[in-house]
C-alpha cells in the first residue's frame, strides 16, 4: 500500500466513524442515562460486563460511573485471579453470573454489556454474557446495554440499548469498540448521571490567582 493509499484509508475510516456517530439513535442513549439515573437514584449498584476489548472499557467505565456520577459500580474482569479460577474450576459460561451471584445481583441493581456481538449461544459467542442476562431477567435488575451488529442477546433483554450502526462490515469491531467509549462518557456527562467536575476542566475554570 502506497503511502496515498495509507491516507485514503485513514481518510476512509474518520468518515465511516463521522457516520457512525450520526446513526447513533440519541433518544436510545437518553434513555439510557435516565435509566441508569433511576438505578442510581433507589439505591443501586451498577455492574459492567465486557470481554476482551470490552473488558477494558468496563474497567474504565466503572471509574467513570463511580468517580464522576457517584454511581457504586463493579465489573468481575477487574478481579483477574477470581475471574480465572472461576474459568478454570466451573467454566467461562458461568464466570460472570456466578460472580453476580455471589455480588447478590437484585431488583435494585443494573447491568450495562458492553459487546460487538451482545451474546449469542448458539453461535457459542459470549455465553457468559448471555448466563449473566438470563440470571439478571431472573431476579429483576435492569438491563442495558452499548452494543454493535444487530444486538445479539442483550439488545433483546435490555431496557435501552444502543445500537453502534454497522458503515461497514470490514470494521465491526473497531467502529463499535471505539464508540462505545464516546457513548459512555456521553453518559457520563449526561446531566441525568454527572455529578462532579472532570479534573481538567475544573483546573481550566478556577480562577486566576491574584
Amino acid at each position: 500500500m502506497t503511502a496515498s493509499n495509507d491516507a485514503a484509508f485513514v481518510r476512509l475510516f474518520l468518515d465511516e466513524t463521522v457516520e457512525a456517530v450520526r446513526k447513533i439513535d440519541a433518544a436510545t442513549v437518553d434513555a439510557l442515562a435516565t435509566g441508569l439515573a433511576d438505578v442510581r437514584e433507589g439505591g443501586g449498584r451498577l455492574f459492567i460486563l465486557g470481554v476482551g476489548g470490552s473488558a477494558g472499557h468496563a474497567s474504565h467505565a466503572v471509574n467513570d460511573f463511580r468517580k464522576i456520577c457517584g454511581f457504586e459500580a463493579y465489573c468481575p474482569t477487574d478481579n483477574v485471579s477470581e475471574l480465572t479460577a472461576r474459568v478454570n474450576d466451573e467454566g467461562w459460561e458461568t464466570s460472570f453470573s456466578e460472580w453476580l451471584k455471589v455480588s447478590r445481583l437484585g431488583a435494585r441493581d443494573a447491568l450495562l454489556v458492553f459487546s460487538v456481538g451482545g451474546g449469542n449461544v448458539e453461535k457459542n459467542v459470549s455465553p457468559n454474557l448471555v448466563r449473566a442476562l438470563e440470571l439478571a431477567s431472573k431476579v429483576g435488575a435492569a438491563i442495558f446495554g452499548i452494543v454493535g451488529k444487530d444486538g445479539g442477546a442483550t439488545a433483546k433483554a435490555s431496557k435501552a440499548c444502543v445500537i453502534i450502526p454497522t458503515v461497514s462490515p470490514d470494521r465491526i469491531t473497531p467502529h463499535t469498540e471505539g464508540l462505545c467509549a464516546v457513548v459512555w462518557h456521553l453518559l457520563v456527562s449526561h446531566p441525568a448521571l454527572k455529578q462532579k467536575q472532570t479534573k481538567w476542566e475544573s483546573t481550566a475554570q478556577a480562577p486566576a490567582a491574584r
